[in-house]
């Protein structure tokens, strides 16, 4: 399990969308090729964009098809970001 915590590169507002790109190439995409499942922990980050969410887990969502959720794991978050996240999956969905 590989195991990302946001704050650590994003800060407690998580708005920087090359860095969510960053982390989605260079930490998401190598550890589920590998198998494993990721947790993205948003301890100590107060609020995010629609963007920077987007940027994380869309192309995931879109290549991978849904199911890639169930390999990926939020935590930590609070309801401001556990709402954007909401909202980019349900988009997502309904494009799929």
């Amino acid at each position: 399990m590989k195991r990302i915590e946001i704050h650590a590169h994003a800060g407690a507002f998580a708005e920087n969308k090359d860095a969510a790109r960053d982390l989605r190439l260079k930490e998401i995409i190598p550890a589920l090729d590998k198998g494993e499942s990721v947790v993205l922990s948003f301890e100590r980050v107060d609020a995010v964009t629609q963007s920077f969410i987007h940027a994380l887990i869309s192309d995931l969502i879109r290549k991978r098809g849904v199911d890639v959720l169930d390999r990926l794991e939020f935590k930590s978050c609070n309801d401001t970001v556990k709402k954007i996240i909401s909202i980019v999956v349900d988009y997502m969905q309904e494009g799929a």
